[in-house]
C-alpha cells in the first residue's frame, strides 16, 4: 500500500473550534474562581479508591480456529442500487482443534442462504449481526477433514458507514464509480480495496492477514467491459444477452485482503517478461482508452523492475502474471493486490507531463510488495513494517540501480525528513506495536519511512552480500505464510552468525530515534582531535542507542576512517591526526536515522562540500552555508548551483536568502543562465521561481519568464507564470486567461493562484467550473487556493464560496476532501472575526477624529462581518452535529 505523502500533514491539522461566547475567567460549578478559593481542604475525606491493576492493552495475532483453503466466488452487479449479488463456496478445515461452528466476516450483507455443500445441500443454522456470520455446522469436524459451505448473499457497500485512515481513506471494500453514467466524461468503473479488513464487505471470509487461501472468481459483466482479478484468466463466456462471465483463477495462496477485482471499459496494453527460470509471464497495463498511447511511457520499466528485484533477492517473482490498473476516485495511493496492482488516477500522465517527472518509485513500491506482503505476509497488523518497510526500501533500491546513488540518497533523505516531521507532530510509537487502538494507525511514517531507513542501516552493518542473502532466507523459509518480525531477525542471524537482538530491539521494538550533539576539540600539542558525541533524546521515552558509525578525518595529508560505536550518554573518541583537521565528518557513510547537531566551523562545512563523496555530505554543507553570514559560504552556494545533482542545484537556489546580500549580481546572473539553458526542467523551473521571489521588481527578467511560458515542460511554464505574477500582476492576469482551459492540473493551479492574488468577481466562474472538473488529490489543493481567492472578495461572492465549502464539508469524499471544507469554513470564519475587530477599532479611531460618516461606515462593515462570522459558526456547528465519519470527528470535536 502506498500512502500519499501530503496526508501525513493533513493528519495533524485540526479545524479550530469556533467560539460564540464572550470569554472570561473559568469558574467552578458554584461560581467561584478556583484560583481565589479560601476554603480549607478536607482532611478526613475517604482516600480515592486505587484502581485494580490491569494488563496493558494488547492486540494479539488472531487465533486460528478454522482455516479457509479455497474460495469460489460468483458475482454480478446491480449498478442502479450499487449492489453485488454473490454466491460463495468455501472449503474449510479446522486449524487444530475440532470445531462445530465457524465465524466469517461479512459486513453489511443480506444473507439469503447458508448450506453445507454436499449431496443434500443441507441448510445450516446461522446468526448474523451485520458484521459477523456465525454458522453452526451439521456436525463436529476434525483437522483431518475438510468441509464446504455455500452462501448466497447481497453486498451493499454504499449502505456501510465510511471509515478508513490517513493512508486508506475508505473501508467499504467495493466501490461503484459513476455507475449511472451521470457524470459526463467520467469513467464507469467497479473496483475493490481490501486492506486492511474490507474484503469482507463484498465476500464472506476470515478477513485477517494471517489467513491464506486460493480462489476462483467468476465475474459477470457487460460485454463492453473488461475485468481484472488475481491470477490468470481461465475462460470468458458470453451469455447472448449482452453479458459475459470471466473466470479468474488464483492458484497460489494469499491473504483475503489481497483479493481484488476491477471492471470497466479499459484498454489493455500487453507486455511480457521472462523469469530467470525461463517461464514467460504476461505483464499488462489497464488504462482508460484516452491514455492507451501513454501506457508504456507510464509503466514501461515494469519488466526491468521484475528482473532486477528477482535477481537481487535471489527469489524470482513468484506469481503467474503481473497487471497494473489505474482507477478513478481511489481511496489511497496504490495497492499491491497479488498479481494485479491498483493505482490512483494521479498516475495518468501524457508524454508531455512525464517530462516533469515519473512515478517509478510507486510502481517499484507496489511490485516489491509481491515478495514482502504478498508472498510473506505480516501475521498481524502490529507487524505491518514487514510489509511496508520493505516496500519503502525498494524505492531506494530501484533509484540506486536505475538512477544512481545521489538520487537514491535524495529520496532517502526526504523519507527520513517525513518521518521526523511526523514524530514531532504525532509523537513516538514503537515500530512493531501491539498496543494500537485502531489497526489503521499502523499506516504511518513509522511503518513506511522509518522502516525503510532502518533496513538501510542494517544493510550497512551486515554488508550487501549478507543483507540480500538474509532476505532470500526469510522469503524462502516463510513463503506463502504469515510471519512476524522475529522471523526476519532469525533469518539475519542464521546468515550472519551474529546475535542481532540489540539492533532489532532498539529499532523495531522500541520507539524514537537518536538526537545527537557532535562537537570536536583539537589539541595541537598532542596532535589529537577528540570527537564528543552526546545522545540528547529523552531516555524516559526512547532507548540509549548503540550506533556503529564511521568518522572520517581530513587533514592536509589526506583522509583517515575510524569505525566507532556510540553507546553511552556521552562518548568521546580520541583520534590521532597528522595536523589540524580540515574536516571531521561524523557518520561518514550517511546512513544514520536521527537528528544531528553537528557543531563545527563553517570552513569545515565548505571543505565537506568540496571533498566528502556523498550526496548527503554536500546537502548538509549547502544547508549550513545557507544559514551563514560568511561570504566564503555564500560563494560556495553559487558554486553549488552547478552541482552534479539537480536536487542540490535546486537546494542551493532555495538557500540564497543571506547570500544575496553579498552575491546579488552573480546570483541573478547565474539563475538567469540556469533558467535559460539548464537541461534539467525542474532545475530551470526552480531558477525561474527563485528569480521571481528574490527579484520581484526587476522587469528586465520578464523576457526570461515569457520564454518559460512557451516551454514544453508544464513545470517550467507554471514557474514562468508565477514569476510574471510577482513582477507584473496585470500581465499575469492577461496570460492566465489564455490558459484557463488547459487540461494540465499544474497549469490550472497556477492560473488559480494568479486569480487568487489578483482576480476579481469576474474570475469566480473559473473557480466554480474548475473545481467540478478536477478529481482526486487536485481538488484538495484547489480548495485551498479557492479559499485564498474568496477571502479577498465581496460578500456576494463569498456567499457563493460558502455554498461550495458547505457542500464539500457535508458531502466530500474521501474524508480528507471533506476535511478541507471544514478547514476553509473555519478560516473564513476567522477572516470575518478578524475583520469585525479591525472595523470596530477603525470606527472608534475615526469617531475620535470627528469623522462621523466614515466611522458609521466602518461600524456597518463591522456589523456585517460579525453577522457573517456568526452565520458561519452556526453552519459549522450544524455540519458537525450531523457528522459521522470517524476520521473527521477526531479533528473537529
Amino acid at each position: 500500500m502506498k500512502r500519499i505523502h501530503f496526508l501525513l500533514a493533513v493528519a495533524v491539522l485540526a479545524v479550530s473550534s469556533c467560539k460564540t461566547g464572550t470569554g472570561g475567567t473559568s469558574t467552578t460549578k458554584g461560581g467561584k474562581d478556583p484560583k481565589q478559593s479560601t476554603e480549607k481542604p478536607v482532611t478526613n475525606a475517604t482516600p480515592p479508591k486505587q484502581e485494580e491493576p490491569r494488563q496493558p492493552h494488547y492486540n494479539p495475532s488472531v487465533t486460528r480456529v478454522n482455516d479457509i483453503i479455497h474460495t469460489r466466488l460468483e458475482v454480478s452487479f446491480d449498478y442502479k442500487k450499487t449492489y453485488l449479488h454473490g454466491k460463495a463456496t468455501i472449503d474449510v478445515r479446522p486449524y487444530f482443534y475440532p470445531v462445530t461452528q465457524i465465524e466469517l466476516d461479512a459486513k453489511g450483507f443480506d444473507v439469503h442462504k447458508v448450506q453445507m455443500k454436499s449431496a443434500a445441500n443441507k441448510d445450516l443454522l446461522f446468526g448474523y449481526d451485520g458484521k459477523v456470520l456465525k454458522i453452526t455446522l451439521d456436525r463436529k469436524y476434525t483437522k483431518e477433514e475438510t468441509y464446504q459451505l455455500y452462501i448466497e448473499y447481497t453486498a451493499k457497500p454504499n449502505e456501510l458507514d465510511m471509515g478508513g485512515s490517513a493512508a486508506i481513506a475508505g473501508d467499504k471494500g467495493l466501490y461503484f464509480i459513476n455507475p449511472d453514467s451521470s457524470e459526463v466524461g467520467k469513467h464507469v468503473e467497479i473496483w475493490t480495496q481490501g486492506e486492511t479488513e474490507a474484503s469482507s464487505c463484498w465476500f464472506p471470509t476470515i478477513d485477517k492477514p494471517n489467513e491464506k487461501m486460493t480462489h476462483d472468481l467468476f465475474i459477470t459483466v457487460r460485454e463492453e467491459f473488461v475485468s481484472l482479478s488475481n491470477g490468470v484468466l481461465i475462460a470468458s463466456k458470453k451469455h447472448g444477452n449482452g453479458m459475459r462471465t470471466d473466470h479468474w483463477k488464483m492458484a497460489q495462496p494469499h491473504a483475503p485482503y489481497l483479493v481484488m477485482m476491477t471492471v470497466g471499459d479499459y484498454a489493455v496494453v500487453r507486455d511480457k517478461w521472462r523469469k530467470p527460470s525461463g517461464q514467460e509471464i504476461d505483464v499488462t497495463y489497464y488504462v482508460e482508452r484516452e491514455y492507451e498511447q501513454y501506457a508504456r511511457d507510464i509503466f514501461g520499466k515494469t519488466p526491468k523492475m521484475l528482473d532486477y528485484f528477482s535477481r537481487i533477492l535471489g527469489v524470482e517473482y513468484p506469481w503467474d502474471k503481473y497487471a497494473q490498473v489505474v482507477v478513478r476516485d481511489y481511496v489511497s495511493g496504490a495497492m499491491e493486490n497479488t498479481t494485479a496492482t491498483i493505482h490512483g488516477e494521479f498516475l495518468y500522465r501524457t508524454r508531455r507531463e512525464l517530462l516533469d517527472g515519473h512515478n517509478e518509485s510507486i510502481i517499484a513500491h507496489e511490485l516489491f510488495h509481491h515478495w514482502f506482503g504478498d508472498l510473506v505476509t505480516c501475521e498481524s497488523w502490529a507487524n505491518l513494517p514487514l510489509n511496508e518497510s520493505f516496500a519503502n526500501y525498494s524505492q531506494y533500491l530501484w533509484d540506486e540501480y536505475e538512477h544512481g546513488e545521489d538520487e537514491a540518497d535524495h529520496h532517502a533523505f526526504t523519507e527520513m525528513s517525513g518521518y521526523i516531521m511526523s514524530s514531532r507532530q504525532g509523537g513516538y510509537v514503537d515500530m512493531v506495536r501491539y498496543n494500537y487502538h485502531d489497526k489503521e494507525e499502523m499506516f504511518d511514517a513509522h511503518s513506511y519511512n522509518k522502516g525503510g531507513r532502518i533496513l538501510h542501516m542494517l544493510r550497512g552493518i551486515v554488508g550487501d552480500a549478507a543483507f540480500f542473502e538474509s532476505l532470500k532466507v526469510y522469503l524462502t523459509e516463510n513463503k506463502f505464510q504469515p510471519a512476524e518480525m522475529h522471523q526476519l531477525r532469525l533469518a539475519f542471524e542464521k546468515v550472519t552468525g551474529q546475535d542481532l537482538n540489540w539492533y532489532f530491539n532498539q529499532w523495531f521494538f522500541a520507539k524514537g530515534h537518536p538526537i545527537l550533539k557532535i562537537t570536536q576539540e583539537y589539541s595541537e600539542q598532542k596532535k589529537m582531535v577528540s570527537v564528543i558525541v552526546e545522545q540528547k533524546q529523552n531516555l524516559d521515552q526512547v532507548p540509549l542507542y548503540v550506533l556503529p558509525v564511521d568518522i572520517d578525518v581530513y587533514t592536509a595529508t589526506g583522509k583517515t576512517t575510524h569505525s566507532v560505536k556510540v553507546e553511552n550518554r556521552i562518548d568521546t573518541f580520541r583520534i590521532e591526526v597528522s595536523g589540524t583537521p580540515l574536516l571531521v565528518n561524523f557518520d561518514a557513510q550517511k546512513r544514520l536515522l536521527g537528528e544531528k547537531d553537528d557543531i563545527k566551523p563553517i570552513e569545515q562545512w565548505i571543505h565537506q562540500y568540496k571533498n566528502a563523496p556523498r550526496y548527503l555530505d554536500r546537502r548538509e554543507a549547502i544547508e549550513e552555508c545557507g544559514k551563514s553570514n560568511n561570504e566564503e559560504a555564500h560563494k560556495l552556494l553559487v558554486e553549488a548551483l552547478n552541482d552534479k545533482s539537480p536536487f542540490l542545484q535546486e537546494l542551493a537556489m532555495r538557500n540564497m536568502k543571506k547570500a544575496i546580500k553579498t552575491q546579488k549580481d552573480v546570483i541573478k546572473s547565474s539563475l538567469s543562465e540556469i533558467a535559460l539553458n539548464n537541461k534539467g526542467k525542474s532545475v530551470r523551473a526552480t531558477a525561474i521561481r527563485q528569480l521571481g521571489r528574490n527579484f520581484p521588481e526587476d522587469a528586465s527578467l520578464i523576457p526570461i519568464y515569457e520564454k518559460a511560458v512557451n516551454d514544453s515542460s508544464y513545470n517550467v511554464m507554471s514557474a514562468g507564470l508565477e514569476s510574471i505574477s510577482k513582477t507584473d500582476g496585470k500581465k499575469a492576469m492577461e496570460m492566465a486567461r489564455k490558459y484557463e482551459s488547459e487540461k494540465n492540473s499544474e497549469i490550472k493551479m497556477t492560473v488559480a493562484e494568479i486569480y487568487s492574488e489578483h482576480g476579481t468577481a469576474a474570475e469566480h466562474e473559473f473557480f466554480l467550473s474548475t473545481y467540478k472538473a478536477l478529481t482526486g488529490f487536485s481538488r484538495y489543493e484547489f480548495i485551498s487556493i479557492y479559499g485564498n481567492y474568496i477571502r479577498r472578495q465581496n460578500d456576494t461572492e463569498v456567499e457563493k464560496g460558502l455554498a461550495l465549502f458547505e457542500d464539500v464539508a457535508r458531502n466530500g469524499s474521501p474524508w480528507w476532501l471533506k476535511f478541507s471544507g471544514y478547514q476553509q469554513l473555519s478560516m473564513l470564519q476567522s477572516h470575518y472575526s478578524k475583520k469585525e475587530l479591525e472595523m470596530t477599532t477603525l470606527a472608534e479611531s475615526l469617531r475620535k477624529e470627528g469623522k462621523t460618516m466614515d466611522a458609521d461606515q466602518a461600524q456597518a462593515d463591522a456589523v456585517r462581518a460579525k453577522n457573517m462570522s456568526e452565520k458561519i459558526v452556526a453552519l459549522i456547528n450544524d455540519i458537525k452535529s450531523k457528522e459521522t465519519d470517524k476520521n473527521i470527528l477526531q479533528y473537529v470535536k
